[in-house]
């Protein structure tokens, strides 16, 4: 006589799944997150269907009630998108911003976050000061920037005859780089935060037996601090990627809307523009799916060289 196992009655004909083999081994987990797939589904997938919907019809604004004919054209108005010198100008400037932006906020953070774990006295205080400019809304601080980069402010006035001519945010070589800059600093405490987690981690075990070899400083940083937050390197990349592709408040406030010359335009300030201020939901809606698309693809460069790294 054949003993009947749970696997075996699983796949008896007849025999009925248990929840479990359905839903996972964890199906409580499922249905917990649940609230946040459909909260993730409303405000992101939906919307995200309707852009790419827009981007190959001839779209405008009508009243609410009004039922207008939006003719199929293909991809005219993605090529009205890349053939837009603003458009290209506004690609450039944005990978600029995160060739600028998304190393230094990841070195930066890093080091300062394993300087900061070494820290016995007072961590907690340097915990907070590294925190408040994330926090701290934007408006507050871009007012504080202005002041220090103003063509008559403290940087200009330390810096004497060698301060730029035009000043830093009114100038086109160095008004995006001047944006790149505030923005590693005002974000640089979330990801200190997230590098502190991966740094409780590593085993002290292996800081004293690298020690015990002979390794210095710079040589346990290397080999030891790197591989053990490898993981938490590619998050911090992807998210500095997102973040910073997504670039709007700090040109629309920093540059009067990215000035000079559209040399701090961001693709989001472009839709923003095109979409709501120039009537022309389509072509920013295009401009908006060859934004996810890049961020997509850089994305999962950044991933991969985060394991591999």
């Amino acid at each position: 006589m054949t003993a009947t196992t749970p696997e075996t009655a699983r796949r008896a004909p007849g025999s009925r799944l248990p929840l479990g083999g359905t839903l996972g081994a964890q199906p409580l987990g499922l249905l917990l997150a649940l609230p946040y797939v459909l909260f993730l589904a409303a405000v992101m997938a939906w919307p995200l269907i309707q852009a790419v919907w827009i981007s190959f019809h001839d779209y405008f604004f009508t009243a609410p009630a009004a039922v207008v004919d939006h003719p199929f054209v293909g991809l005219d108005n993605y090529l009205s998108a890349v053939t837009d010198p603003q458009v290209r100008q506004s690609f450039a400037n944005i990978a600029v911003f995160l060739v600028i932006n998304v190393p230094l906020t990841a070195v930066l953070s890093l080091v300062l976050a394993s300087a900061l774990n070494r820290v016995v006295r007072f961590a907690s205080v340097f915990r907070v000061a590294y925190y408040i400019p994330y926090v701290t809304a934007s408006v507050s601080l871009i007012g504080v920037w202005m002041l220090l980069f103003s063509s008559g402010g403290l940087i200009n006035t330390i810096l004497g005859p060698l301060a730029p001519d035009p000043s830093w945010l009114v100038n086109s070589s160095l008004a995006m780089p001047s944006i790149a800059l505030y923005a590693t600093w005002k974000q640089l405490g979330f990801y200190i935060l997230l590098y502190l987690a991966a740094l409780q981690g590593i085993p002290r075990e292996l800081y004293e037996s690298a020690s015990m070899d002979g390794a210095g400083v710079i040589q346990r940083f290397r080999h030891v601090t790197v591989p053990g937050v490898r993981s938490v390197t590619a998050l911090v990349l992807i998210l500095a990627i997102i973040t910073g592709a997504n670039l709007f408040t700090e040109p629309y406030l920093l540059t009067n809307g990215g000035g000079p010359d559209g040399a701090s335009s961001t693709p989001v300030l472009l839709i923003y523009q095109k979409g709501i201020q120039q009537t022309n939901p389509d072509v920013a809606s295009a401009i908006g799916v060859l934004l996810v698309i890049g961020i997509g693809v850089l994305s999962a460069v950044a991933a991969r060289t985060g394991r591999e790294s």
